[in-house]
């Protein structure tokens, strides 16, 4: 990463950070249930931030990495292979590689989006089966997209360190994904559990803190007669985190196949996690209603796992594969809406 690539990244995390303080700090101070309605105006302001970045890459995309004349720009294009033809014109070329750069995001943010639905039946899972109050639900995912922004960054940049050196990996990363998508189809209907009492992860922090089960606020932290303990919320969180890293193994891989550029990996990534508490509130009390929507992101991992196999012998364009990755959600979202479930007589 060169000095002003590390500009870039540091302000882009920089206001990460100032749209976290002020989501934890003004809008969401007080541990409150949160409603409907305050979950959908939250969706509408992160995906309305999302858009806006697209609008920054679509016209100032090619600050990131700096190209200063078409040799340069030739090599970025060639070293991330953006599946577009320069001209011999710098400028006209520079927005040819500005638009690509923004489709590329948009289309990485609406698979993480997506995706993160899944994370959202775990999620509940977790709250439900360690008995966490609805009020405590937005501090706990909070502090684990703090988690989250970290380990995807080591997550992101490592991988395409990898992919830049052994390009055979995306073959690999490719499999995992369709694999991963038929097995979502063929356990798409096991609603499983939590084992409060063995899970890996509490076994792992019981074997170095002092756990207090029966505390009932909303610290992660307290101090017993002098000793440090920590909470069943910190149990939870530590186990929130341990699944947003499995997830993390099918989601990032999978905007790996729209591009190869970390930076916009990266950039999609966070503003599709910033975006999941919203989301989580907006659906968890609806998510039963879209009875195809898991069958749909099965459909959507197997299409980018095999555009990933593929990608040597059959070229699928950056707007081609968000036409495509459009589809496959509008119909199983729309067969959904319009196929209801029927209701067997007791």
């Amino acid at each position: 990463m060169s000095s002003h690539e590390g500009f870039i990244f540091a302000g882009f995390l920089l206001l990460i950070v100032v749209l976290l303080i002020i989501d934890i700090g003004v809008l969401n101070k007080k541990d409150t249930e949160v409603t409907f309605k305050h979950a959908l105006l939250y969706t509408i302001i992160w995906v309305s931030f999302a858009l806006g970045f697209w609008a920054v890459i679509h016209f100032f995309g090619d600050e990131i990495h700096g190209p200063e004349n078409l040799a340069q720009l030739q090599e970025l294009v060639t070293k991330y292979g953006h599946p577009i033809v320069l001209n011999d014109n710098f400028e006209e070329s520079l927005q040819i590689y500005r638009n690509n750069l923004g489709l590329e995001f948009i289309t990485g943010y609406i698979i993480e989006y997506s995706l993160s639905v899944d994370n959202i039946f775990v999620f509940l899972m977790i709250f439900f089966s360690f008995g966490v109050k609805k009020i405590y639900y937005h501090r706990i995912l909070f502090w684990g997209i703090l988690g989250a922004i970290v380990f995807r960054f080591l997550f992101i940049f490592i991988s395409s360190a990898l992919i830049q050196q052994f390009e055979w990996i995306l073959y690999i990363f490719g499999a995992l994904l369709v694999f991963t998508g038929i097995k979502m189809f063929i356990e798409r209907n096991n609603h499983g559990h939590i084992d409060t009492n063995h899970h890996p992860v509490i076994r792992f922090v019981s074997r170095f803190f002092l756990v207090d089960r029966e505390y009932q606020g909303h610290n992660f932290f307290i101090r017993k007669n002098g000793k440090l303990y920590v909470t069943s919320l910190f149990i939870v969180l530590m186990v929130i985190e341990f699944s947003d890293i499995i997830f993390a193994v099918d989601s990032v891989p999978a905007i790996f196949a729209v591009t190869k550029d970390p930076f916009m990996v990266y950039f999609s990534n966070i503003f599709a996690i910033i975006g999941l508490r919203s989301l989580f509130f907006l659906i968890m009390n609806v998510i039963n209603k879209f009875r195809f929507l898991k069958i749909g992101l099965s459909a959507l991992l197997v299409f980018i796992g095999l555009k990933m196999l593929v990608h040597h012998y059959f070229e699928i364009t950056t707007v081609q594969s968000l036409l495509v990755i459009l589809a496959i959600l509008a119909i199983s979202v729309l067969a959904s809406l319009l196929i209801p479930e029927k209701k067997h007589a007791s």
